[in-house]
């Protein structure tokens, strides 16, 4: 079918209109092929036309010349209860030259489920009326799989939200930089977001969006806080919900789950760009021994057309909390201290150890050695091995830096930071930068610490630091893995930072190559001193630093011992025992330089 005229003649519309059909399944999309192409063409709209609505749907648009070509047009017209008409409309303001043309017009899974004998087993759902047999991950998912209506009856309303009459219970996080908007039909920005909602198909419906325009800019985030939830315990609860990601700047959608209020929480899911002009079903399974909450984030893109749509979430085999979940405290001191301590005779030059109450020297608290039996005073020190494989940073800690003007908080956003990451969370492409594999696994699944270059401006520092060490002996020395890769690395750098003096001990700056490379800092003997990290940015976000698998080795003090030295030993001058070979090696050994006299 095609129109192909000259004209001068002012408002021509030429409409091509559909039987009229009486209902869809939730799974029907509608494809043509079509051509518009000529100087001044003008455009063409497909129109729903739903019994009972007074507003058309617009469900597809091509505005322009597209090119002497056949184009495919997808689109998804989903479940439909009333009767429709489909409305392809040729519009032609003043002057028309040109050829449209439409064919191969194909409906596909419009079709109801098929009623079935019998439905048994685990994980079937038998609809009441239409008798089809149904997988129960569709039941109360707001979607009327059935046909009739009966996997969507007897739904908990405080598990569902399709927007129609506000956000439910789920609410704006205030600590972001700006809120969802709900809104019905097109999205303001042509070429990016839904044309209608999602639940019914329609420009009637509600759903949520993220307006990607200015004033707002590249990073910035919305994110939405669901209701609170009990411990799953050994069951599933099960998070459903449709997003909408159109557009040629489209960034990122991800999902996360917190059991900490004022925390981040970690994430189960995200999806990266633009993934076609359509709402798309996600299905995530969530386990939790503690209450917990889900947060959904959305990130602009870098440019107005990245304009990202939520409809339709549910949860399945979940129930509400009623309560509040903790927080934990924002400082980063990197210790921790119980609230009580055990009767003890301890001054305030000593540590108390923690079960037993016996006193030691304060220098002997975080000296990689334990000397209390219950190993307290290494507790809240840095790890001597850490390969970050449980998430948790073993001691390591960010201090408030400058760039944060001393007002470090756990919702900082844009900062360039170090956090922890992995390669199953990569975005498309930031494989090129970033590490896609850890060094202690070496798979995808594996942890390590990077501090993300897509955060911050050229020259911005992150550091990480060990709380004090309070004494190292004289072969201690650091080893790590660094990743760095990328077209504008800036550099890594390895400070020893005491009271009122920092001093660099080792630096690497540039790319060098996508792979993990070892590094080792000898450290010697040190007193009250912390380890920092040290990640400079460069002038893009093309170069990510990365650290796995830090060690400190053979870091314990010297011990003086309760015997004499033999004869294969030196006795230093503090009474420590050294090895006969250490002497006059230029190290010193004793911790009192004793070994290195010239006059041994």
């Amino acid at each position: 079918m095609f129109i192909l005229r000259n004209s001068s003649s002012i408002s021509q519309i030429a409409w091509l209109r559909s039987p009229k059909f009486r209902q869809t399944g939730s799974n029907c999309t509608l494809s043509f092929w079509y051509y518009n192409y000529g100087q001044s063409v003008g455009a063409a709209e497909m129109h729903l036309l739903v019994d009972g609505l007074k507003q058309p749907t617009v469900l597809w648009r091509a505005y322009y010349n597209m090119g002497n070509q056949w184009l495919k047009a997808v689109i998804q017209l989903g479940r439909l209860s009333r009767p429709f008409q489909l409305s392809l409309d040729k519009i032609s303001l003043g002057f028309y030259d040109g050829i449209s043309a439409v064919d191969d017009i194909t409906f596909e899974n419009c079709a109801l489920p098929p009623p079935a004998l019998s439905c048994e087993g685990p994980g079937r759902f038998w609809c009441r009326d239409t008798k089809a047999c149904i997988d129960s991950l569709l039941v109360c998912d707001l979607v009327d799989n059935c046909g009739d209506g009966s996997d969507e009856d007897n739904c908990n309303p405080d598990l569902q939200c399709n927007f129609e009459n506000g956000l439910c219970n789920w609410e704006q996080d205030i600590g972001d930089d700006f809120n969802w908007i709900r809104i019905q039909g097109p999205t303001p920005t042509v070429n990016t977001g839904p044309l209608k909602d999602h639940t019914t198909g329609t420009a009637m419906g509600h759903y949520l969006y993220m307006e990607s325009s200015e004033p707002h800019q590249f990073q910035d985030e919305a994110i939405l806080l669901s209701p609170l939830f009990n411990p799953s315990g050994n069951r599933t609860c099960i998070f459903r919900f449709y997003y909408h990601m159109f557009g040629k700047q489209v960034y990122k959608l991800s999902v996360f789950q917190r059991t900490v209020s004022n925390t981040k929480g970690w994430l189960l899911w995200y999806k990266f760009g633009n993934q076609g002009n359509r709402w798309i079903r996600q299905t995530l399974y969530i386990s939790s021994f503690k209450p917990f909450q889900i947060l959904v984030k959305g990130i602009v893109g870098d440019g107005f057309a990245g304009d990202i749509g939520l409809d339709d979430m549910s949860f399945l085999g979940c129930t509400l909390y009623n309560g509040n979940l903790p927080t934990i405290s924002t400082t980063t001191s990197g210790t921790s201290v119980p609230a009580t301590l055990p009767m003890n005779n301890c001054t305030e030059e000593e540590f108390v150890c923690r079960a037993s109450g016996h006193c030691i020297q304060m220098i002997q608290k975080c000296d990689f050695r334990p000397d209390c039996s219950d190993k307290s005073d290494e507790s809240a020190c840095v790890m001597e091995v850490c390969d970050f494989e449980d998430k948790n940073q073993c001691g390591w800690y960010q201090p408030a830096s400058e760039q944060m003007s001393g007002n470090y908080s756990i919702h900082t956003t844009n900062v360039f930071k170090w956090e922890l990451g992995r390669g199953a969370n990569l975005y498309p492409e930031q494989e090129k930068h970033c590490p896609l594999i850890d060094h202690t696994t070496c798979t995808e699944e594996g942890w390590y610490l990077f501090a993300d270059s897509s955060n911050g401006e050229f020259g911005d520092i992150a550091d990480i630091a060990t709380p004090v060490i309070s004494l190292t002996g004289p072969k201690c020395k650091i080893i790590f893995w660094n990743h760095m890769n990328g077209s504008t690395i800036g550099s890594l750098e390895v400070l020893c930072k005491t009271r009122n003096k920092t001093s660099k001990l080792w630096i690497q700056s540039g790319s060098q190559g996508p792979q993990w490379n070892r590094a080792e800092v000898f450290l010697g003997i040190r007193s009250n001193f912390q380890v920092v990290f040290r990640a400079k940015r460069g002038v893009s976000y093309m170069g990510d630093v990365a650290v796995d698998d830090i060690t400190f080795e053979d870091c314990s003090p010297l011990l003086i011992p309760d015997r004499p030295c033999t004869s294969e030993e030196f006795t230093c001058a503090n009474k420590y025992c050294i090895p006969k070979d250490n002497l006059c090696d230029f190290v010193n050994d004793c911790a009192d330089n004793s070994d290195e006299s010239p006059t041994i």
